[in-house]
């Protein structure tokens, strides 16, 4: 069995020829150093992914379910990550250049040495999360 990662525009960006589930493909696409910019990744369920060192840059991740993901060195620029559910996870020096991260929840995340510079963290639930060295140049943290 595989699993087609595509992009927003319908194009492919990966298939994972022995995945299974969205989850088992993104994890074989990061292993594999795949581009996966623009990915559309709306709603997946990536719980607990080793997600080290993906290229998720301009990616849809809306309401993806990142509880306990690594995403350490993950590129995130401009990804969209609204209402995604990053409770507990491993954002260490990832990008998260102009991500939008409106109404997520990163309870109890780890974002030390990451880089925020002008992300939308407006509603975003902060609660927990450790950010040491975390850049926030320019990040929006507005409470609605």
């Amino acid at each position: 069995m595989s699993v087609t990662i595509y992009r927003r525009d319908g194009t492919v960006a990966f298939v994972a020829d022995k995945a299974t589930t969205m989850r088992e493909a993104v994890e074989q696409a990061a292993k594999s150093r795949a581009n996966l910019t623009r990915a559309d990744l709306t709603g997946a369920n990536l719980y607990g992914a080793d997600l080290t060192g993906a290229d998720l840059y301009d990616a849809y991740l809306y309401d993806a379910y990142l509880y306990g993901a690594v995403l350490t060195r993950a590129n995130l620029t401009g990804a969209n990550l609204t209402g995604a559910n990053l409770t507990g996870a491993n954002l260490y020096g990832a990008d998260l250049t102009r991500a939008d991260l409106t109404g997520a929840n990163l309870y109890g995340a780890n974002l030390t040495r990451a880089d925020l510079t002008g992300a939308n963290l407006t509603g975003a639930n902060l609660t927990g999360a450790h950010g040491d060295g975390a850049n926030l140049t320019g990040a929006h943290l507005h409470r609605p």
